[in-house]
């Protein structure tokens, strides 16, 4: 699932690493149901604000109050700001990425994502004499987003998340993944958890992640791959899937739609988004819930047949 040649991977792995310290999930007083669910032989999960504790909610998110001191310092961090530079012209990011947003709509994309990469070019262009006058390669791109999440997203493993993977993978249950997401995100397991998605028990095939689509949650088209997939490789209908996450609209309506079962994952205050006021989560209800990880593998008690 690499994109990266080895040595930059390698190096976006470690500065990961470097900018991360452990985040402790804020409890909330949603209520667990742990009703079991028969019949169930995959789970596919959100990441942020479900497997990972995220510091802003959700992934993307901190560019709403773009922060022009970690611009500096990123910029600085990379070797990108040119000597004697003043204050640099705000908002950017944001302004990148509503653009990007308004031409993908243009073309009937109803829940675009951005490239995060193709973005940084962008701000890059326009900083203009801020920036030092050397070409930049896809790179250094990637280590400047890195940089400029890890300082505005920090996240952590959520507690329990190796052991649960470690169940439910020895159980020979196929996971899978369904997430907003950046070229950084699958980045975050090597990085933080203990290994690579495959060795973790996520079949590739059942990965999807929005900025290769360039669309994001809560379209279904995301899931409907993976769904697809799930059939054509493993014979299993979206009935005998569970998907896990933290976002009723996001997560749930989708998943639902689809005719996958759900759980709502209430265990973080920053990501626990109910939607209360959403029509499209007026009818739309979870299977079950849980606000720890460690609750997961008792509503699923069957093993794949």
């Amino acid at each position: 699932m690499s994109e990266h040649d080895a040595s930059t991977r390698e190096q976006l792995i470690q500065r990961i690493r470097e900018l991360s310290s452990p985040l402790t999930p804020q409890a909330t007083a949603y209520a667990p149901d742990l009703r079991p669910l028969d019949g169930v032989r995959a789970v596919v999960f959100d990441i942020y604000g479900t497997l990972f504790v995220s510091g802003s909610g959700d992934v993307g998110t901190a560019t709403e109050h773009e922060d022009d001191t970690v611009l500096r310092e990123v910029l600085a961090h990379v070797g990108l700001l040119a000597p004697g530079v003043g204050e640099l012209p705000g908002g950017l990011l944001e302004q990148a990425i509503r653009e990007d947003h308004a031409a993908m709509r243009a073309r009937g994309i109803e829940f675009p994502e951005v490239d995060i990469v193709a973005v940084w070019a962008v701000v890059l262009e326009r900083l203009g004499a801020a920036v030092c006058q050397e070409a930049v390669d896809e790179a250094r791109l990637r280590l400047l987003a890195v940089e400029y999440e890890c300082r505005t997203n920090p996240v952590w493993p959520m507690p329990g998340l190796d052991p649960l993977l470690a169940e439910l993978s020895g159980r020979g249950m196929p996971l899978g993944i369904v997430s907003n997401a950046q070229f950084y995100t699958p980045l975050l397991f090597p990085a933080l958890a203990q290994g690579e998605l495959e060795a973790l028990g996520f079949r590739p095939e059942l990965c999807a992640f929005s900025y290769r689509l360039r669309e994001a949650k809560p379209s279904t088209r995301l899931f409907a791959g993976v769904l697809d997939r799930l059939q054509a490789h493993h014979g299993i209908s979206p009935r005998e899937a569970l998907y896990v996450g933290n976002d009723r609209l996001k997560d749930i309506w989708p998943a639902a739609r689809l005719g996958l079962r759900t759980t709502l994952f209430a265990g973080d205050r920053r990501s626990l988004r109910l939607r209360a006021d959403d029509p499209r989560c007026a009818d739309t209800r979870p299977d079950t819930a849980i606000t720890e990880l460690g609750q997961l593998p008792a509503l699923v008690p069957g093993s794949p047949a």
